[in-house]
């Protein structure tokens, strides 16, 4: 019988999905990614299960939507609870680490990795516990701190030190395996392209300021915000942070060079598997847990269900000696829970219960499907009530407890420019889309139970004054390394 190969999971933080050149991003340049999308399959419509990184990473280590495992927001982090895939790997005796960062809540908890490199948990094994406090009438601003970092632009942050060392540290870890006779799972996190929007000179002076894609959807040009957008955007300093429009126009080159210092990183990695004799034996996968708004819509970070925050880079490059070859694209709805059923279906591995997620490698091998849908949900920062999205086919439906739906056909709307959602022409798609939602929860209903449960949390904290002050106001700090 053939040796499974080994399996290495890379997963970004906060990479648009079209932030490829394999994806025909207009300036992106990633050759690396682009070189695994060529040798596997790149997932078209992949998304988050939630667009903030603690609720994704936990839906990612379960396969379980957040509404199931109640990791609502940044300050409700994975504890090993449920179980996930590294404990049914572990359950097999397959030797599964990570490196890098995880956002869950602290080393000590048996999270399913036999060892957890230098990794990145939470702040204080708390998290944004002020983010939790989200009522309209109630919530924190913070509107002292940047989100996108008190200096953008060419250099070297916190981040960037912390991506080289989970790098330097995954390459010492393959050249380490090469003496296994077992396959392994090795997972790494990589920070980039989050901001801080700082990147390496030589990234960042790969994108001109003169030649970045021209703005959308801006307020100034007459875009007009959905109404808990508004509301969203009020919570912390986005838009409203730049002192004039060449400081905005360098965070957009910070964070395309910073997503080239990422694919750089990637490129270490598949350097030292091919140098360690692994390459041919290894398939690897690549996503992020979310995306980043990029000043579309006069949006930052993510934290929404347009394509820009919701879609996700998702490619399957398997072991070049595997017995079947991958089609080059996938256009069947794709979600990260998807690849915790992979990693399963990789090693053969049993983790009981029910959950939504399929494996890519069966969808790598048969005809798109159409019918497939994924959902998302978002319970934190900024967000005044629950949002959910539905992706089908050609339709996206987004529904905001309390507030009008807004529909979209991504076929002929790819950049979601015109809500269909109070025509009456769609109201039968609206109709049949919005069944659809109910059958994978009960909106209100999820919506109140993340509030009541967000409302205990904070009660055990000592009340809102206190849990205001508690939590990083942005970006986590990095573990020194």
């Amino acid at each position: 019988m053939a040796k499974v190969p080994n399996l290495l999971v890379i997963l970004s933080d906060q990479h648009q999905s079209r932030a490829m050149s394999c994806a025909g991003h207009p300036v992106a340049q990633t050759p690396n990614l682009d070189d695994l999308a060529a040798r596997g399959t790149r997932f078209t419509n992949a998304y988050t299960p939630s667009p903030i990184c603690v609720p994704a990473r936990a839906a990612f280590a379960t396969g379980r939507y957040c509404h199931d495992t109640h990791n609502w927001d940044n300050a409700m982090p994975y504890t090993g609870e449920p179980r996930g895939w590294g404990h049914a790997l572990q359950d097999k005796g397959v030797r599964v680490e990570s490196i890098g960062k995880l956002h869950y809540r602290a080393i000590e908890d048996q999270a399913g990795f036999g060892v957890q490199h230098i990794p990145m948990h939470v702040h204080e094994g708390r998290g944004m516990v002020w983010g939790s406090i989200r009522k309209e009438d109630e919530r924190v601003y913070h509107k002292d701190v940047r989100m996108m970092g008190d200096y953008v632009g060419p250099g070297e942050s916190n981040y960037t030190q912390y991506d080289r060392a989970v790098t330097d540290r995954t390459c010492d870890w393959l050249s380490s395996a090469a003496q296994d006779d077992e396959p392994w799972c090795l997972y790494v996190g990589l920070v980039a392209p989050h901001h801080p929007l700082v990147a390496p000179h030589e990234f960042y002076d790969l994108y001109p300021l003169d030649s970045l894609p021209p703005d959308k959807l801006r307020q100034r040009d007459g875009y007009k915000q959905h109404p808990w957008l508004e509301k969203m955007s009020h919570a912390m300093v986005g838009e409203d942070g730049w002192q004039n429009e060449e400081e905005r126009s360098s965070a957009i080159a910070a964070y395309y060079g910073l997503t080239s210092y990422m694919d750089h990183n990637v490129g270490r990695i598949v350097d030292a598997l091919r140098a360690s004799g692994q390459f041919d034996d290894t398939t690897i996968i690549y996503s992020s847990d979310h995306g980043e708004n990029l000043g579309v819509r006069d949006l930052w970070g993510k934290m929404n269900m347009y394509e820009e925050s919701a879609a996700i880079p998702l490619i399957v490059a398997p072991a070049p000696n595997a017995a079947t070859a991958p089609r080059a694209t996938c256009a069947t709805t794709a979600s990260l829970l998807d690849i915790s059923e992979t990693i399963l279906d990789h090693f053969d591995a049993d983790l009981p219960g029910d959950r939504p997620g399929q494996s890519l490698y069966a969808m790598t091998q048969t005809d798109d499907n159409t019918d497939r849908a994924v959902f998302s949900e978002y319970h934190a920062i900024g967000a005044v009530s629950g949002a959910f999205m539905l992706r089908k086919g050609r339709w996206k439906l987004i529904e905001y407890v309390g507030f009008e739906p807004e529909l979209f056909d991504l076929d002929a709307d790819p950049e979601e420019l015109t809500d269909l959602a109070q025509n009456p022409d769609y109201a039968d798609v609206l109709a049949v889309l919005k069944a659809e939602m109910r059958q994978v929860c009960d909106l209100e209903a999820v919506n109140a139970m993340a509030f009541a449960d967000q409302e205990e949390m904070i009660k055990a904290y000592g009340g809102k004054a206190i849990a205001a002050t508690m939590g990083a106001p942005s970006s986590t700090p990095p573990p020194k390394t």
